[in-house]
């Protein structure tokens, strides 16, 4: 294992790691002695990462520091544009712009022997057509970024609209469809809206109470339990 990818394994060990983690744990993890440990986070200190502690009482890298992409491996460059092609194809315009950025500002700083593996046509990933809608799913992302509530005109499968205030937490692609999960504050309860169905979305001033994560776990956790049940 070259030198570049060894840090950059050791740098991913430390991020898995909350509490400060022993040099003699980081050793037997990354496969290497405590030796190349003591010296591996030294050169890492020296270029910026701001790691503190000692092998003894143990390392924690505090946050914000990232290595340049060009220790990605060949197969992790190929998920990066494969991913990418997905979001292009099946996400809304916002979003497959700015998968094209991210992979330009890959391309500029990866070295020539991997920028090849960018742009080598190794994967296809074919567009599927998404049913026409009203609304721009870049309101549903910001409500969830800002967790602030969405009044929502809805169709529902017989075409009755209704008017609710929904908190958005999730959003789903499946095949040619594109969901939003959210806690509605009619019905009381979480529900899963097709996006083709929403007539109108407006964001709201108010902030839904507590963290969208937390929601989330919720949300997941009451799904789970409808399929055992429905297993059961």
């Amino acid at each position: 294992m070259s030198k570049s990818h060894r840090l950059f394994d050791l740098m991913q060990i430390l991020r898995s790691h909350r509490q400060p983690v022993a040099g003699v744990e980081l050793a037997r993890e990354a496969g290497v002695s405590l030796r190349t440990i003591r010296r591996d986070i030294s050169t890492l200190r020296s270029i910026g990462a701001d790691i503190d502690g000692e092998s003894s009482v143990g390392y924690v890298l505090k946050p914000g520091f990232l290595l340049p992409p060009l220790m990605f491996s060949e197969e992790e460059i190929h998920a990066l544009a494969l991913g990418a092609q997905w979001v292009r194809g099946q996400t809304d315009d916002s979003l497959a712009g700015a998968a094209q950025n991210a992979l330009a500002k890959i391309d500029a700083v990866l070295p020539p022997d991997l920028r090849r593996h960018l742009h080598d046509g190794s994967f296809h990933v074919s567009p599927k057509p998404t049913p026409p809608t009203s609304v721009d799913p870049a309101v549903l992302r910001q409500s969830m970024r800002q967790q602030c509530k969405v009044l929502l005109t809805y169709r529902d499968f017989h075409g009755a609209a209704t008017e609710r205030v929904i908190w958005p937490i999730s959003l789903g692609f499946i095949e040619s469809q594109r969901f939003a999960a959210a806690w509605c504050e009619l019905r009381q309860d979480f529900r899963v809206f097709r996006v083709d169905r929403m007539e109108r979305v407006e964001l709201q001033a108010d902030r839904y109470p507590g963290r969208r994560r937390d929601l989330v776990k919720r949300w997941r956790a009451q799904v789970a339990s409808k399929d055992v049940d429905n297993r059961s």
